[in-house]
């Protein structure tokens, strides 16, 4: 009788206290209410039922019309508001006070845990200041010719797909991607390349495909609901493999830095001139054995491995996409190759890539129109008034919807919808918030540079063997039209629903 009372109680305070939550979260609602339909328990959340097509359809139009009714958009998710905001100043403004990441993440860090992408912020704040000098120019300069080698490979084997037709040039950059990262990472060669049934691979695309189907479905959002599911074993022995795989090359790493401890002092020092990877950086900037423990060391390099492989990979396919499309462009990338390069057949160094101008105005010209990630979202854990006055009350979500804040005519002109790669070098950005493809404030990606640096490489080397040509379509009542919107879907990363299929052609005979 008495545990019955006590759960009574516990009950009824739960549900005072959702009721205050939403008392408070409507007097925000009445400022922003829209004519959708809230239906009863689920709110608005049946506007995101549907295919990843029609998801991704959903987030452009809510971030349109966000747009014209001055940047703010509200929605209601079960009794959680969630507020959409597309304009710059309103985003930077969220994104430096609000750090916590919002709930509807939780179910990410089934792999990850506390890897610093998704931590609170108790956690990511200490983390952030050790992984900061492992990101030095110095130490990403050195990695560029693990890019160089492994866009190299890349090359090799698209020499074997050219002038066959239409294909999808994604797993080929997937794989290089993979392959990069994981050496630059981990310091270990996976060669995912030549092994399109590499287990790393294959584990890590089985994680990206269930952690995706997880995060569109909030009831399996639930521990205890999901654990349940089918794909739950799946998942966990995925998962169970990449932490096991990486547990084994942390020891590994660990052991070799005690024994250069005992190495002469000639051994060391050519060691410390030599290339370190991410983990033996981090390690050591750390502090070794007394600093990161192994489960930290786990999540960090996931979070690495995760976020590194799929954000240069999307980055370089939207980008080849869209150079097949637009010949002119492609054409005045290539000549600049030649500009650096002539006709030598060398291979890229790091004092390249700050030559590639236009070359990296046009991946941040594809990376505007079709952002890898194109939500944030973070959690009010405090009253915050925007500089419109508007105050979010505290337990409201916040989306930043990329994709429209990319597109907001205010800051890109009537053209925002046309692919422009000169626009990011004739004039300034008009506020920095208004490109935000690696975020934006201080839990912006600390990798941003490497995934440019890789970016660049594989896209040189790309060039500088191939012309990119459209996929001939396949319906013959197809119209090509080079600023036709692509067809995207809302997956881990943002991608392309014809999945970045193109044509190629060797521009010399490949000597490799």
């Amino acid at each position: 009788m008495l545990v019955q009372l006590i759960l009574c109680i516990v009950v009824a305070l739960w549900l005072l206290s959702q009721r205050y939550k939403k008392k408070e979260m409507m007097k925000v609602w009445e400022q922003l209410k829209n004519d959708y339909t809230a239906l009863p328990l689920i709110g608005h959340a049946y506007m995101f039922f549907g295919s990843q097509e029609e998801r991704m359809k959903t987030f452009q139009r809510l971030g349109k019309e966000s747009t014209e009714r001055g940047g703010l958009l509200a929605l209601w998710q079960g009794s959680r508001l969630y507020v959409m905001i597309s304009e710059p100043v309103m985003a930077e403004y969220v994104l430096k006070t609000c750090l916590e990441k919002d709930d509807i993440l939780k179910c990410s860090r089934f792999l990850v845990g506390n890897g610093s992408v998704f931590a609170p912020v108790s956690i990511w704040r200490p983390r952030r200041k050790i992984l900061a000098p492992t990101f030095s120019p110095k130490n990403l300069t050195h990695f560029v010719d693990i890019f160089s080698k492994q866009s190299s490979y890349m090359v090799k084997y698209l020499g074997k797909a050219a002038k066959t037709g239409n294909f999808s040039i994604w797993k080929y950059i997937n794989t290089y991607s993979m392959d990069s990262i994981c050496e630059t990472t981990l310091g270990v060669k996976v060669n995912a390349q030549g092994n399109s049934e590499q287990p790393f691979l294959r584990a890590f695309e089985i994680i990206c495909r269930l952690d995706s189907s997880r995060f569109c479905q909030p009831w399996l959002h639930n521990d205890t609901v999901y654990k349940m599911m089918p794909q739950y074993q799946q998942h966990k022995d995925s998962k169970d493999f990449l932490c096991n795989f990486i547990d084994q090359v942390i020891k590994s790493k660990r052991h070799s830095l005690e024994e250069q401890k005992d190495s002469t002092e000639a051994d060391q020092n050519a060691h410390r001139n030599g290339l370190k990877s991410f983990l033996e950086l981090l390690i050591e900037s750390s502090g070794g054995n007394k600093g990161y423990t192994d489960l930290e060391l786990q999540e960090e390099t996931l979070v690495l491995v995760l976020a590194g492989t799929d954000t240069s990979a999307v980055g370089v396919a939207f980008t080849s996409v869209m150079l097949s499309r637009h010949q002119d462009v492609q054409e005045k990338v290539y000549e600049e190759l030649k500009e650096v390069f002539g006709d030598s057949d060398r291979p890229i160094v790091a004092d390249d890539l700050p030559k590639l101008k236009y070359l990296e105005a046009v991946i941040k010209e594809t990376m505007r129109l079709y952002p890898p990630v194109p939500l944030i979202v973070r959690k009010v854990d405090k009253d915050v008034t925007l500089p419109t006055g508007l105050t979010l009350v505290k337990n409201c979500g916040i989306v930043i919807n990329i994709w429209a804040v990319h597109r907001n005519p205010l800051y890109w002109g009537d053209d925002a919808d046309i692919f422009r790669p000169e626009r990011f070098i004739d004039t300034p950005i008009k506020h920095p918030a208004a490109f935000m493809a690696f975020s934006h404030g201080p839990r912006a990606c600390i990798g941003y540079q490497y995934a440019t640096m890789s970016m660049k490489t594989a896209t040189a080397n790309l060039l500088r063997h191939f012309r990119l040509r459209p996929a001939e379509p396949t319906d013959p009542t197809y119209t090509h039209e080079k600023n036709k919107p692509l067809r995207v879907k809302f997956d881990v990363m943002m991608k392309d629903m014809d999945n970045f299929t193109v044509q190629l052609e060797p521009r010399c005979k490949l000597i490799l």
